[in-house]
């Protein structure tokens, strides 16, 4: 599997087979370049400008949003229902976590998570190996939250995302706080990985944007 950072909360997981999965395409009034990326299946978790620009990515793929199961390619995807925010989805709406696994390899992208997970949640998330958590708060759950996530689900690898860097014309907070005091940490451009390479003790790492 290989794993490439748009920028935001948008990757491309490219499968051993060559299967392409998108997470979260933006629009240009975000600040990032367009993602430059034909894909099979494209995960939305809401419906805000950051996270829904399908119609940027090339070729015919299929679109997936909402909670339950949907299967795909091969692929079963599971769309677990949580908010934007602490109050209910009163203040940003709802979010949709999305479960999924390629080449025998757990994956969970939190979208626009909004808040600390409850008992019922982590239940329905399960056992994941690699988690695409937000970091940046404002819009999302912060640093401490972020953290407070990543302890419920213990991954086996933690991919930070939603954060501000350069590009970004959001208000949001740098990955910096959610690093500090952390030595697990390693920085790629891509991330290559099979199911026999999963680290025993929890990674951390920060992908540059593509």
């Amino acid at each position: 599997m290989e794993i490439k950072w748009h920028g935001h909360a948008c990757f491309e997981i490219r499968s051993s087979d060559g299967k392409i999965v998108v997470t979260d395409p933006f629009d240009e009034s975000v600040g990032y370049p367009l993602p430059d990326v034909r894909a099979d299946v494209v995960l939305t978790s809401h419906d805000h400008y950051d996270h829904n620009n399908v119609g940027c990515i090339k070729g015919s793929p299929s679109v997936v949003r909402g909670e339950g199961e949907h299967a795909i390619d091969g692929i079963k995807f599971r769309g677990i229902h949580t908010f934007h925010d602490t109050s209910s989805g009163s203040e940003r709406g709802e979010n949709i976590v999305f479960v999924f696994e390629i080449d025998g390899i757990r994956l969970c992208h939190l979208g626009d998570l909004g808040h600390v997970l409850d008992e019922k949640k982590v239940k329905e998330i399960g056992e994941i190996d690699i988690l695409f958590v937000p970091v940046g708060g404002v819009y999302t759950i912060d640093a401490k939250g972020a953290e407070k996530v990543v302890e419920q689900l213990n991954p086996r690898i933690v991919i930070p995302m939603h954060f501000k860097t350069l590009p970004l014309k959001l208000p949001i907070r740098s990955v910096d706080d959610f690093l500090k005091g952390k030595e697990n940490v390693t920085r790629k451009k891509t991330l290559s990985i099979k199911k026999e390479d999963l680290p025993e003790e929890q990674q951390i790492i920060v992908l540059d944007y593509e």
